[in-house]
Parts: C-alpha cells; sequence; structure tokens
C-alpha cells in the first residue's frame, strides 16, 4: 500500500500556489471608459472601407486632441495644407451625468470606515479576504506553548510548545475593500465622414447589424466592463463644398453606463483598504484602594489582572 507523505496539519493547503491567484485592481476614472469606447470603435468594430488604395481600415481620431499634435503625430491623417482626409471617424464626448437612478450592484449608499485617529482609509464593498498566516501561527503557537509546552502545568504540559490544534480560535484574516461605485451615464457622438456614399453605406451597416435586434453592446478596459447602447436614430448630412468636390456625414449617439471608484489623483483615500481583524480583547479589573474584592477567578492560585 503506497504510503501517503502529505502532511496534513490545519496550516498547509495543497497545492496553495495553484490555488491562489492574484488580480491587479485598477481604478475606473473618465478616462477609463472613454479609453474602453474608443477601443471598440477603433479595435473591436475595426471599420474599413473602400478607397482608391483598396480596402483599408478607417482611421479614428479624439476630437479633443489638439490640431498641433494630430498633425504631429498622425502626419498621413492630412494633407499638405493641413486637411483631414476622408474617410475618417471622430469620436467625442458630449455629455456625463450622475444619475441616481441608474444603480448597479451596490443599490444603497454605504458610508466608508472610518479608522479612528488614523482617518478614514476608505472602504465599503468587501472584496476579498485571506489568513494572515504568520500572525495567525504565532497565536495558535503561543497558545499550544501555554497549554502543552513549558508554560502549561505539570499535569497538561507534555513538551510539545507547537503541538496542532484542529480548531484554533484566535485566526487573523486580512480583510481587503474598495470605495463603493458611483454610477455614470456618458454620452458619446460619433461622426463619420467620407467621400463617397458608398463608403459611407459600408462603415455605417456595422454598427446597425454587429448587435442583432438589440441595440446594446459590452466594453471593457483594465478589468473595468461597461454596458452602452446605441441611439436609434442616425443622423445624416450631405457637404457640398464645390463643384466635383462633396462629403458625405452620418452621427451616431451611444450612451455608456460607467462606474467610478475613488477620486483619482485627487483621492486622498487608497483604492484598495486592507484591516485585520480583532482576535482577543482584554479588559483590566477594576480596583478600589481599600477592600478590593476579585470579581474574577483566579488562575492557580495567582489573581489574574485581566478578565478571562
Amino acid at each position: 500500500m503506497p504510503v501517503d507523505t502529505y502532511n496534513r496539519n490545519y496550516t498547509e493547503v495543497k497545492d496553495a500556489d495553484g490555488n491562489l491567484k492574484e488580480i491587479i485592481f485598477m481604478p475606473s476614472t473618465i478616462e477609463t471608459i472613454d479609453q474602453a469606447f474608443y477601443n471598440w470603435v477603433d479595435e473591436t468594430m475595426n471599420p474599413s472601407a473602400t478607397t482608391n488604395k483598396g480596402f483599408n481600415k478607417v482611421p479614428v481620431i479624439w476630437i479633443s486632441a489638439e490640431r498641433a499634435f494630430q498633425i504631429k503625430d498622425n502626419k498621413e491623417l492630412r494633407d499638405n495644407n493641413g486637411v483631414l482626409k476622408l474617410p475618417l471617424m471622430i469620436v467625442n464626448r458630449t455629455e456625463l451625468a450622475k444619475d441616481n437612478s441608474f444603480k448597479g450592484v451596490a443599490w444603497a449608499h454605504i458610508p466608508n470606515m472610518n479608522d479612528g485617529l488614523r482617518g478614514p482609509r476608505g472602504g465599503s464593498l468587501t472584496v476579498a479576504r485571506r489568513i494572515n498566516q504568520e500572525k495567525t501561527s504565532n497565536f495558535v503557537n503561543a497558545d499550544s506553548k501555554r497549554k502543552f509546552g513549558t508554560l502549561g502545568s505539570a499535569t497538561s504540559g507534555h513538551g510539545q510548545e507547537n503541538f496542532p490544534f484542529a480548531n484554533p480560535g484566535k485566526v487573523v484574516y486580512e480583510t481587503m475593500t474598495m470605495p463603493i461605485p458611483v454610477y455614470v451615464s456618458v454620452k458619446y457622438e460619433l461622426t463619420i465622414r467620407t467621400n463617397y456614399q458608398q463608403q459611407l453605406n459600408e462603415i455605417t451597416t456595422p454598427f446597425i447589424t454587429r448587435t442583432g435586434q438589440i441595440n446594446n453592446f459590452f466594453i471593457n478596459h483594465e478589468g473595468h466592463r461597461f454596458e452602452g447602447f446605441i441611439q436609434d436614430n442616425f443622423i445624416q448630412a450631405m457637404d457640398v463644398t464645390g463643384e466635383d468636390e462633396s462629403s458625405y456625414e452620418t452621427k451616431l449617439e451611444f450612451r455608456i453606463l460607467g462606474y467610478l471608484l475613488g477620486g483619482g489623483i485627487n483621492d486622498e483615500q487608497p483604492k484598495i483598504a486592507i484591516r485585520e481583524n480583532a482576535v482577543q480583547i482584554r479588559m483590566p479589573r477594576e480596583r478600589v484602594i481599600v477592600g478590593d474584592i476579585p470579581q474574577h477567578n483566579s488562575k492557580k492560585g495567582v489573581k489574574s489582572f485581566y478578565k478571562d
């Protein structure tokens, strides 16, 4: 019969390294939502159109970028006169609203925890909890030493200071909390500008058909996931600049339901707060000057300063 050499005490977990998973927690800011929507348009939708150079990807730019920066960073987007080349897609954030009627997982407002003299460290929602192995083992070893080791009585002590417990009572937990998310509604406008009607049709069609019979979709960035909706109406216009030159334009409106975690770089509180629980509370007994009568049973005939 094979011998099981695995050490099965309470402090060891089989394949602990394989069960341990570290998650990098990134903050969710307004820029996070902006980047998630831009990546969805530029990478997920990946718009392309037929041009005089073949079927090529359509550039997507953010309208807030300065013209001088665009000319320097993306020289291929403009001609020698500094005019943008078509076809082109332009993303613009038009509205940011804090809607109290829009709630996600946390419906009620949960105030941040107050840590006394150290000030509020934030954190309302528990995201993870783990055992502090070092501090827990110190408590358990101390209890074992008092009961079974050299500090025990002559009848109970057997010399094993690290005698294992079946159910250790003093376990130190590290609880990780995060601030409660603040839900916001963000609206974006996507402008599609082309030289020909065919190009406009090729770029616009995927935004209508990709979501099927519904108008919602999901965007992701840095571990955060937001839900978006495509508005029903597609605004179309035609700009005639000359006898032989004209451009076609369609505007699409989107609404993103996002959330913000923390106050960004202006926040004084940490994104993740780690707290430890108290495993033992000891209160000294009251004393009087004259006629002091112990209210607590003493051990081995010695009066204890602390209440058991």
